[in-house]
């Protein structure tokens, strides 16, 4: 099978297409045959190496990128149940998906209902599953809760926008241009504001009477990262969930104190 693969962290220059053998799923394993990947960003982080140490997202190199797919079950491996083969599925979160088939434990593979398209599942499985715990388990968004997502039209801060009104929070939303601003207030956000070089966390606190929001949603880093601190309430929370503007390498944590007694959490 054809498969992209790299042998060393670096730039795109490391990227490698090779033709190997067609893997084998283990106990509790499926092989899926693969129609679609979705492309994210941590698959440049992983070509960069910024997971090399990681626990919570080991990965070794040599190694095939891509950590999300949909396609059809091809082969169950001994001690699977309730998927079938040619079932039409989706997984995230097991790289190997830049390849025409992948093994991937069962538990990961969740089945794609007939009406959904597979290059929507592929498409949603990493960024709505995050978007879905940051809005539920570490926002706990819902009636009276308000909130910012920094970033509004990418995919996870739209599945955000969405989930956080449909929560019944009052959502704020920052982005670049004022094309995705309107993308961002189509999707329900009460009011969509350019990042302005941090003006927006002013704006922010004016549209809640100064206090600021209750939850920050902040994928970008160290552009945004103060800001989001100004936004946010007294012992608000802000949740850095990415750094594509970024690392923050110099922040002390007595600048919490000084914004108001915030939480800062960075989950995974």
């Amino acid at each position: 099978m054809r498969a992209i693969q790299i042998d060393r962290y670096g730039g795109p220059e490391v990227i490698l297409r090779r033709d190997i053998p067609v893997p084998t799923p283990g106990p509790g394993e499926v092989l899926i045959r693969l129609r679609h990947s979705g492309i994210n960003f941590m698959d440049v982080h992983t070509r960069q190496g910024k997971y090399a140490g990681s626990r919570t997202y080991p990965v070794t190199i040599p190694t095939t990128l891509g950590i999300e797919g949909a396609g059809h079950v091809e082969a169950l491996g001994p001690d699977v149940s309730g998927l079938g083969i040619g079932d039409r599925v989706a997984y995230c979160l097991t790289w190997g998906s830049y390849a025409e088939y992948a093994v991937v434990p069962a538990w990961r593979v969740v089945p794609v209902p007939n009406a959904l398209p597979l290059d929507r599942a592929a498409a949603a499985m990493f960024h709505g599953l995050t978007a879905h715990y940051l809005a539920d388990d570490v926002g706990r968004l819902g009636p009276g809760v308000t909130c910012l997502v920094h970033s509004a039209s990418g995919g996870i801060g739209q599945l955000l926008v969405q989930l956080g009104t449909r929560m019944g929070a009052t959502v704020y939303a920052t982005t670049s241009t004022e094309a995705k601003a309107e993308v961002a207030r189509r999707r329900g956000a009460t009011a969509a504001l350019l990042y302005d070089e941090g003006r927006c966390a002013d704006a922010v606190r004016d549209l809640t009477g100064g206090q600021g929001v209750d939850v920050v949603f902040d994928p970008i880093g160290k552009p945004t990262l103060r800001d989001s601190f100004r936004a946010a309430r007294k012992r608000g929370l802000v949740v850095n969930f990415g750094a594509v503007g970024g690392p923050v390498r110099d922040l002390d944590p007595i600048e919490l104190g000084e914004a108001g007694s915030l939480f800062l959490t960075r989950p995974r």
